[in-house]
């Protein structure tokens, strides 16, 4: 039994913030913050069959000694009940160098004080979101049912077929409120299978901890109310360990949580292996997403997250326009990509006001083939208008490539298929450094997640060798930063710092010959909370590609002089709830211009801004 002094409740001080996150004054507090406990209404249906068969979170924490000393060791060392008391003791826990103790606080800072947790992270996002998300998110759910398991999250299993509205009644009973009306409050919904975490793999229910992630990104980072969220795993089996990157014991662990099954997959029509449940008449994906409207109405935002690329293409083609729906993955990392090559064009010519003009200029080797780079070419392409002419990308086989009637080639997909050159290379299309030689590209995208530095020096000095005088962008994209293609230091080191550089995992700022640049790190982070806010508050009837696009411009535009004096493609972390509100206010206007809005929110940017302002959650807000 722990010790009483560390279960029992300190009375919790008054929290006051502005829209923007700031502190305001304690006196004008709208209320306190209010300290909770891991415990609520009993769930059975909404939890992992082997917690339910446990009696619960609270019994599956207990019943293993591991887990139940775990969670006195965490409750003993998150005593804070201020904003500021958290902020030390996390400070504390970094100073020992690794994060995964400090996320694993920063999660029962939520259990404890959720309101003090969103404050610490609205007060420090450059040094809190890294911890609670990438890239300490990706370890987190490798070790996630190590940790002592978290009350927050919807788990939908296959067993559940046919009654799957049953089990997100059961979650919405037990965690969320109801309106005047009696329906259940559920803006936003991410849901995941675990099937494609990051670039680690199949973690099954494990990867839980992504969905749980996001939505705080979401809250910190554009307002969204957290009490009315839902994380969400779709338990459709788990492979075995050579399913995940680092070959790690997931399905077969004793604290694993989910079904101590293999996926039951087919070949698709274009050859790919995809979850047969998915694609069946009356579809899993297809159930769940009805079932999540019928409960919280059409209004839902449904964001679809680490879906393997081979299910996360089909899926979204099929569901996006039925639903109000978006693949992150895609979608989100297509814009921030996007929005940092605009930010590349910005820093080559900081006089440029028609950056999409700017982009259709160039030329772009994308250097992999899965979900992310496909879904920047398609931007890039459909929204941007580049011509396919200036786009190449490569998969295992070399640059992609096809017959004229598409009946040849080296693609693994349609989609890779889509994007590949008319016909067969004449030079070494497998080789980096020929290809870069060949094509000329101003700009190198990697998102391989299985070739960790394979930009090195020789394709550095390619890069620089094809564009003269202009400066390539070299951006590796892969997480965690093991994964990288190439190094922030590495890229700038061999350059001379002559490469506009960004990547997917943050990197340390690097000094060449006096100049200081500060690499961004391109990620989705600056795009879908913003997309989410904005849609779900003008009530948006679907999300097209179009908003993306406007996202992308909106984000660049955010860039400042600081942000350019240190070459950064991407605003400075902690402006990231500013520029949440820009893209969502630029996603309202789209919406309203294109017909797609429910709810208008003013007739000017200016108005629309002010209004979305007055509906971004703080802490202390109900």
């Amino acid at each position: 039994t722990p010790p009483a002094a560390f279960l029992s409740p300190r009375p919790p001080p008054p929290c006051a913030f502005d829209a923007m996150g700031g502190a305001g004054s304690i006196a004008k507090a709208p209320g306190p913050c209010a300290a909770v406990v891991d415990v609520g209404p009993p769930r059975a249906a909404s939890l992992p069959a082997s917690v339910a068969e446990a009696g619960g979170v609270a019994k599956w924490n207990a019943q293993n000694a591991d887990l139940s000393r775990l969670q006195v060791m965490l409750d003993g060392m998150c005593r804070a009940t201020t904003v500021d008391e958290a902020l030390a003791e996390v400070n504390a826990v970094m100073s020992m160098g690794h994060n995964l103790w400090a996320y694993a606080y920063m999660r029962t800072l939520y259990k404890k004080l959720p309101e003090v947790y969103y404050g610490c992270l609205l007060a420090k996002p450059a040094m809190l979101l890294p911890v609670v998300y990438t890239p300490t998110v990706g370890e987190a759910c490798q070790k996630f049912g190590k940790m002592p398991l978290p009350r927050r999250g919807c788990y939908i299993a296959l067993k559940d077929k046919g009654n799957v509205k049953s089990v997100i009644e059961e979650y919405a009973a037990a965690e969320l409120k109801k309106d005047a009306d009696g329906k259940y409050l559920c803006d936003c919904i991410v849901f995941s299978d675990g099937g494609r975490i990051l670039g680690l793999g199949d973690l099954g229910t494990w990867g839980m901890g992504i969905p749980i992630g996001k939505l705080d990104l979401y809250t910190v980072c554009a307002g969204v109310n957290p009490y009315r969220t839902m994380p969400v795993i779709i338990d459709a089996g788990c492979t075995a360990a050579d399913g995940n990157a680092d070959r790690i014991v997931v399905r077969d662990h004793e604290l694993y949580t989910g079904m101590k099954q293999d996926r039951t997959k087919h070949k698709s029509e274009a050859g790919t292996d995809v979850n047969s449940a998915y694609y069946e008449k009356e579809s899993f994906i297809g159930e769940f997403m009805q079932a999540a409207t019928d409960v919280f109405g059409k209004t839902c935002l449904l964001q679809f997250e680490d879906f393997n690329s081979n299910d996360a293409f089909p899926l979204l083609a099929e569901y996006r326009k039925k639903f109000l729906s978006y693949n992150d993955d895609i979608q989100g990392t297509a814009a921030i990509a996007v929005a940092a090559l605009m930010g590349a064009a910005k820093l080559r010519r900081p006089d440029c006001t028609d950056l999409i003009a700017e982009l259709r200029k160039e030329s772009f080797l994308f250097h992999g083939a899965g979900a992310a780079n496909l879904g920047i070419l398609a931007l890039l392409c459909n929204e941007a208008g580049v011509p396919k002419s200036q786009l190449v990308v490569t998969n295992s086989r070399g640059v992609i490539w096809a017959s004229e009637d598409g009946s040849e080639g080296n693609f693994r997909n349609n989609e890779q298929k889509e994007f590949g050159q008319v016909g067969e290379p004449s030079y070494e299309a497998k080789e980096l450094t020929s290809i870069i030689e060949n094509v000329k590209p101003t700009s190198l995208v990697g998102a391989v997640g299985v070739a960790p530095n394979c930009f090195d020096q020789k394709v550095i000095e390619a890069m620089l060798n094809a564009n003269g005088e202009v400066r390539p962008a070299i951006f590796a994209l892969s997480n965690p930063k093991t994964k990288a293609e190439v190094t922030a230091k590495d890229a700038y080191t061999w350059s001379k710092g002559a490469v506009i550089y960004g990547s997917g995992t943050a990197m340390e700022g690097v000094t060449i010959d006096g100049k200081t640049f500060a690499p961004a790190q391109v990620n989705n982070v600056y795009i879908f909370p913003g997309v989410s806010f904005g849609a779900i508050s003008c009530q948006a009837s679907e999300i097209p590609e179009r908003f993306f696009m406007v996202a992308a411009q909106a984000v660049a535009n955010s860039l400042n002089d600081e942000d350019m004096k240190v070459d950064r493609i991407l605003p400075h972390p902690d402006r990231l709830r500013e520029v949440g509100l820009n893209v969502a206010t630029a996603v309202v206007l789209e919406a309203q211009a294109l017909g797609l809005a429910g709810k208008t929110l003013g007739a000017t940017d200016g108005e629309i801004k002010e209004a979305l302002k007055a509906l971004m959650w703080v802490p202390g807000k109900p």
